[in-house]
């Protein structure tokens, strides 16, 4: 336990450390990759899931703490730690996660797909037919996009893409003079070939196909042997902000990120020797840095195998949006359903449309003037830029803040930021320093008494993509208070306006950070002063210290505290005498958890807020969040309703130890409560209550 204490304020106190606290999570994706009740090709998603996780991590999280080692600190982080000695339980970590990957895979799910006549099958195992199919599907599909390149004197070691597959092949001449090459397994192509097959259904790996043809490739040597590699690159961006072209500095970076450093080299446990240590040699890696893997590399390639058409009965059952939201059943017009009172919408149960159709309407509604709008990542093909472009050809005054910094999201951005300004669209980037990551729409809108302001606030982003399997919350709402709000964070964001006096907003980084310590502190007021109190909070990770310690301290002041948290938790709970009143859950299920919610007893007088900031340093101190209060009754009693049913679940739901490992919830004696598949219910059950009063009042009227 000692080292996971750190000094803080004048004293010790728990701190797990961040990057192996990520390293739990991962793991407890992968715990449903295992789970047998689990159907197979969600099994083989969540594998996927698993490593593309692991490719992120290593490029960014990783990458930074060999960048500290290579610059010499020596010092500890909050959790005692040195780079060094992170270093090397991450390496340790790693390597035995990615040994149970393919355990997972081979030992798990492949036994699994047989059962379902689904195999993957190796060239030697092909019937004629199958490879006559495979000889045609080479000769006409895959040797035209081949690149063979030997590397010897005249021809240097070429630049591989990150994360991209390639082939290392050893060479001999008569000789007996050994030669190298190198090919990459074309990305261009798709990954699985499905092969014609009567009574089964089979597929082959792409590059199996390509080295069962190696001779033709080579014709001038003997091929002595052949290894399948895959490099991943030190890929986090060092931007300079103080840039006079922040977009033309990003897409530079952008570039640069391709010739980033290799820091892991995965290559076949069957890798020849002397292949193993050309490739180590051209790559400037150690041995830390290999990754032996006994399967197929880079298994992100599984996520759409698991969509395979004719599959969906190995799948879960689709969890469907309902649409409309039962918030905005039977209005035909959404500015007067948010005129009446405010609306709230859980997504995906229910449909992310209604966000859709809010620009939408405001683009082509007469009565708005203006639309100003926060985009931090969008999907690839957005129907709310769409909306936005089209809102500036109808003569809107249409201002997107783009935030160019989201993380592999770079070039997404840039592509839409050109797009807007092209059709009109004020586009700002936002602050220097400082990422934008609050979420939120305002339209301004010409009323018969008066302009009146409309807002979205949301805890996800304006992605219809990511809606449909992310969990997110969003309120609409014109009361003034909160549109006086919007316009003052608007022109904080796109001109010299200083961070005013907000009525009911909390923005980071001025003021979000006194915020939540003052509401901890008062709930530790008023435990010692015999009135009720309590903190729940449902976040993506707990890493602040400043945070930890003040919920430790409420803790000891007998405040319970209830913490959902999805991913890294840096707090260390059930701790006698220091953390024995916390208690942390994990949700890990078929939708990801994405949705912030805060709520603090208040001696009695229980107070909910929503927002898109997690507690962590980076969302209390360099970037621009929103968190906002829900004040209309029957929505904060929802919001009381669904924390409450997250807390209960035990299909989904791990449970922090005191020594940082997760259980799932004992189920016994529990009612087996999967809290998504029941949203899902309620969302349905909503809707059909509301259409049931709608005909009620039709019928009563035709009377």
């Amino acid at each position: 336990m000692d080292d996971n204490y750190v000094k803080g304020k004048g004293k010790k106190f728990p701190y797990h450390n961040r990057q192996l606290s990520w390293m739990d999570f991962n793991s407890r994706v992968m715990e449903e990759a295992f789970e047998k009740e689990n159907p197979v090709m969600e099994r083989v998603n969540f594998l996927a899931i698993t490593a593309s996780n692991l490719d992120e991590f290593m490029m960014v999280r990783v990458a930074g703490v060999i960048d500290q080692m290579e610059h010499g600190i020596k010092e500890s982080d909050l959790s005692g730690l040195t780079p060094k000695q992170q270093y090397s339980r991450l390496s340790e970590k790693i390597h035995d996660f990615s040994q149970r990957q393919y355990s997972c895979l081979n030992r798990s799910i492949l036994p699994v797909l047989k059962k379902h006549d689904i195999y993957f099958k190796k060239v030697s195992e092909l019937n004629e037919a199958q490879k006559k199919f495979i000889d045609k599907y080479f000769d006409k599909v895959i040797f035209p996009v081949l690149t063979p390149m030997a590397v010897d004197t005249s021809r240097p070691f070429p630049l591989l893409l990150n994360k991209s597959l390639n082939l290392a092949v050893r060479l001999m001449n008569d000789d007996k003079e050994s030669f190298f090459a190198v090919m990459q397994v074309p990305s261009v192509l798709p990954r699985f070939i499905e092969l014609p097959s009567k009574n089964e259904r089979d597929f082959i790996l792409l590059e199996n196909i390509i080295i069962s043809r190696l001779d033709e490739l080579f014709e001038l040597f003997k091929i002595k042997a052949y290894c399948p590699f895959r490099i991943t690159r030190d890929s986090d961006l060092d931007i300079d902000e103080d840039t006079d072209n922040l977009l033309s500095e990003i897409e530079k970076s952008i570039k640069q990120r391709r010739r980033g450093k290799p820091i892991r080299l995965e290559i076949s446990d069957k890798c020849d020797k002397s292949l193993r240590k050309f490739l180590t040699e051209m790559l400037d890696v150690d041995e830390s840095e290999i990754y032996e893997c006994h399967g197929p590399l880079d298994l992100t390639f599984l996520s759409k195998f698991a969509k395979i058409s004719g599959s969906e009965k190995l799948s879960f059952k689709p969890i469907m949006p309902v649409n409309p939201p039962a918030d905005f059943y039977g209005y035909d017009d959404i500015f007067e359903a948010i005129r009446e009172k405010d609306r709230f919408v859980h997504h995906p149960y229910e449909s992310f449309d209604c966000v859709l159709r809010f620009v939408q309407e405001a683009a082509r509604d007469e009565k708005v003037l203006a639309i100003k709008q926060t985009l931090y990542r969008v999907s690839g093909n957005s129907p709310i830029v769409a909306a936005l472009i089209k809102a500036a050809e109808n003569g809107k005054q249409v201002t997107v803040l783009v935030e160019l910094k989201a993380r592999f999201d770079e070039e997404n951005n840039i592509h839409w930021a050109k797009k807007l300004e092209k059709a009109g669209c004020h586009v700002v980037y936002g602050l220097s320093g400082l990422k934008t990551h609050c979420k939120i729409c305002l339209v301004v809108r010409n009323e018969e008494d008066g302009i009146r302001r409309y807002l979205h606030m949301g805890t996800g982003n304006y992605n219809d993509s990511t809606a449909r399997f992310y969990t997110d919350m969003g309120l609409f709402t014109c009361k003034e208070e909160y549109g006086e709000d919007a316009s003052s964070l608007f022109n904080v964001l796109t001109g010299y306006s200083l961070p005013p006096q907000y009525n009911k907003f909390i923005v980071a980084p001025h003021g979000m950070r006194s915020f939540f310590e003052d509401k901890i502190r008062k709930e530790i007021e008023n435990a010692k002063n015999g009135l009720p109190a309590g903190i729940t909070a449902k976040i993506n990770s707990l890493v602040d210290p400043s945070i930890i310690q003040l919920l430790y301290e409420a803790s000891k002041a007998g405040v319970p505290v209830k913490l959902i948290v999805r991913g890294i938790c840096c707090l260390i709970p059930g701790i006698e005498k220091v953390s024995e009143n916390i208690t942390v859950h994990s949700i890990v299920g078929q939708l990801l958890e994405h949705s912030r919610m805060f709520r603090f007893e208040n001696g009695g007088q229980p107070e909910m807020y929503l927002g898109s900031a997690d507690w962590m340093q980076r969302n209390l101190d360099r970037r621009v969040e929103l968190v906002f209060p829900v004040e209309d009754e029957e929505i904060h009693k929802r919001c009381d309703d669904i924390i409450e049913l997250m807390w209960n679940d035990v299909i989904n739901t791990r449970i922090q130890l005191p020594d940082t490992s997760y259980d799932m919830v004992d189920r016994r004696g529990k009612k087996h409560l999967n809290c998504q598949t029941e949203f899902a219910q309620l969302a349905r059950n909503a809707l059909m209550q509301k259409a049931g009063q709608a005909e009620a009042n039709s019928n009563n009227q035709g009377e």
